[in-house]
Protein backbone atom coordinates (compact mmCIF):
# COMPACT_ATOMS: atom_id res chain seq x y z
CA UNK A 1 0.00 0.00 0.00
CA UNK A 2 1.42 3.35 -0.97
CA UNK A 3 1.53 6.37 1.34
CA UNK A 4 -1.36 7.96 -0.57
CA UNK A 5 -3.51 4.79 -0.28
CA UNK A 6 -2.77 4.62 3.44
CA UNK A 7 -3.75 8.27 3.90
CA UNK A 8 -6.97 7.78 1.92
CA UNK A 9 -7.83 4.72 4.00
CA UNK A 10 -7.19 6.64 7.23
CA UNK A 11 -9.30 9.52 5.96
CA UNK A 12 -12.15 7.14 5.04
CA UNK A 13 -11.95 5.52 8.50
CA UNK A 14 -11.94 8.94 10.15
CA UNK A 15 -14.99 10.05 8.15
CA UNK A 16 -16.79 6.83 9.11
CA UNK A 17 -15.94 7.40 12.77
CA UNK A 18 -17.05 11.03 12.55
CA UNK A 19 -20.38 9.98 11.06
CA UNK A 20 -20.89 7.40 13.82
CA UNK A 21 -20.02 10.03 16.44
CA UNK A 22 -22.48 12.52 14.94
CA UNK A 23 -25.20 9.86 15.08
CA UNK A 24 -24.33 9.08 18.70
CA UNK A 25 -24.41 12.79 19.62
CA UNK A 26 -27.86 13.19 18.02
CA UNK A 27 -29.09 10.12 19.94
CA UNK A 28 -27.63 11.49 23.20
CA UNK A 29 -29.24 14.89 22.64
CA UNK A 30 -32.61 13.24 22.08
CA UNK A 31 -32.23 11.08 25.20
CA UNK A 32 -31.30 14.09 27.31
CA UNK A 33 -34.04 16.29 25.86
CA UNK A 34 -36.61 13.77 27.12
CA UNK A 35 -34.97 13.10 30.51
CA UNK A 36 -35.82 14.37 33.97
CA UNK A 37 -35.54 13.25 37.57
CA UNK A 38 -37.81 13.73 40.55
CA UNK A 39 -36.32 14.02 44.06
CA UNK A 40 -37.56 14.83 47.54
CA UNK A 41 -35.95 17.17 50.04
CA UNK A 42 -34.21 15.48 52.95
CA UNK A 43 -37.06 16.45 55.29
CA UNK A 44 -39.55 15.02 52.73
CA UNK A 45 -41.59 18.23 52.62
CA UNK A 46 -40.89 19.09 48.98
CA UNK A 47 -40.65 17.08 45.76
CA UNK A 48 -39.15 18.63 42.63
CA UNK A 49 -38.63 17.53 39.05
CA UNK A 50 -35.58 18.80 37.18
CA UNK A 51 -34.87 18.38 33.47
CA UNK A 52 -31.51 17.71 31.80
CA UNK A 53 -30.78 21.44 31.50
CA UNK A 54 -31.15 21.76 35.28
CA UNK A 55 -34.43 23.65 35.01
CA UNK A 56 -37.08 23.17 37.63
CA UNK A 57 -40.11 21.80 35.76
CA UNK A 58 -42.38 20.75 38.65
CA UNK A 59 -42.66 21.14 42.42
CA UNK A 60 -45.03 19.67 44.98
CA UNK A 61 -45.37 20.26 48.71
CA UNK A 62 -45.87 16.91 50.43
CA UNK A 63 -48.06 15.83 53.29
CA UNK A 64 -48.87 19.27 54.62
CA UNK A 65 -45.46 19.48 56.30
CA UNK A 66 -44.90 22.91 54.78
CA UNK A 67 -47.74 24.34 56.90
CA UNK A 68 -45.68 23.98 60.07
CA UNK A 69 -42.48 25.36 58.53
CA UNK A 70 -41.20 28.90 58.72
CA UNK A 71 -40.61 30.67 55.42
CA UNK A 72 -36.80 30.27 55.71
CA UNK A 73 -37.19 26.54 56.50
CA UNK A 74 -39.46 25.99 53.50
CA UNK A 75 -37.13 27.99 51.25
CA UNK A 76 -34.16 25.90 52.45
CA UNK A 77 -36.05 22.66 51.70
CA UNK A 78 -36.96 23.85 48.21
CA UNK A 79 -33.40 24.97 47.47
CA UNK A 80 -31.93 21.73 48.82
CA UNK A 81 -34.24 19.58 46.68
CA UNK A 82 -33.60 21.64 43.54
CA UNK A 83 -29.83 21.55 44.05
CA UNK A 84 -29.92 17.78 44.60
CA UNK A 85 -32.05 17.30 41.47
CA UNK A 86 -29.69 19.45 39.40
CA UNK A 87 -26.66 17.51 40.62
CA UNK A 88 -28.29 14.17 39.83
CA UNK A 89 -29.28 15.32 36.33
CA UNK A 90 -25.77 16.71 35.77
CA UNK A 91 -24.41 13.24 36.57
CA UNK A 92 -26.87 11.79 34.04
CA UNK A 93 -25.67 14.27 31.40
CA UNK A 94 -22.06 13.31 32.21
CA UNK A 95 -22.77 9.59 31.86
CA UNK A 96 -24.43 10.12 28.47
CA UNK A 97 -21.90 12.58 27.03
CA UNK A 98 -18.60 11.41 28.53
CA UNK A 99 -18.09 8.51 26.08
CA UNK A 100 -18.50 11.00 23.22
CA UNK A 101 -15.62 13.12 24.49
CA UNK A 102 -13.04 10.38 23.91
CA UNK A 103 -10.48 10.50 21.10
CA UNK A 104 -11.53 9.27 17.70
CA UNK A 105 -9.43 6.12 17.25
CA UNK A 106 -9.11 6.58 13.48
CA UNK A 107 -7.41 9.96 13.94
CA UNK A 108 -4.52 9.59 16.37
CA UNK A 109 -3.43 13.17 15.65
CA UNK A 110 -6.72 14.45 17.15
CA UNK A 111 -6.69 14.19 20.92
CA UNK A 112 -9.93 13.56 22.77
CA UNK A 113 -11.87 16.41 24.24
CA UNK A 114 -11.16 16.76 27.94
CA UNK A 115 -14.16 18.05 29.82
CA UNK A 116 -13.87 19.51 33.33
CA UNK A 117 -17.27 18.40 34.60
CA UNK A 118 -16.62 19.97 38.02
CA UNK A 119 -16.04 23.35 36.41
CA UNK A 120 -19.22 23.06 34.32
CA UNK A 121 -21.61 21.67 36.96
CA UNK A 122 -19.80 22.47 40.23
CA UNK A 123 -17.68 20.21 42.42
CA UNK A 124 -20.71 18.41 43.92
CA UNK A 125 -21.26 16.57 40.64
CA UNK A 126 -18.03 14.62 41.23
CA UNK A 127 -18.98 13.55 44.78
CA UNK A 128 -20.38 10.13 45.61
CA UNK A 129 -23.96 10.04 44.26
CA UNK A 130 -26.94 9.65 46.58
CA UNK A 131 -29.61 8.41 44.17
CA UNK A 132 -31.97 7.00 46.77
CA UNK A 133 -35.58 8.07 46.30
CA UNK A 134 -34.87 9.39 42.80
CA UNK A 135 -37.29 8.77 39.95
CA UNK A 136 -35.91 9.13 36.45
CA UNK A 137 -38.16 9.53 33.48
CA UNK A 138 -37.99 9.88 29.76
CA UNK A 139 -41.13 11.43 28.33
CA UNK A 140 -40.80 9.44 25.11
CA UNK A 141 -40.86 6.14 27.00
CA UNK A 142 -43.76 7.24 29.21
CA UNK A 143 -45.76 8.32 26.13
CA UNK A 144 -45.18 4.94 24.50
CA UNK A 145 -46.31 3.10 27.63
CA UNK A 146 -49.43 5.27 27.89
CA UNK A 147 -50.29 4.53 24.26
CA UNK A 148 -49.81 0.79 24.82
CA UNK A 149 -52.17 0.78 27.82
CA UNK A 150 -54.98 2.22 25.69
CA UNK A 151 -54.80 -0.55 23.10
Amino acid sequence: MTGMDSMQQRLAEAMEQLSATETAVARAEEELRESSCTVKSTDRSVEVTVDAQGSLVAMRFLGGLYRDMTAPELAASVLEAVERGRTIMARQVMSVLDPLTRALPAIPEMPGLTVDWGKIFGPGVLAEPDDTDVRYSQRKLRDEISEDEGE
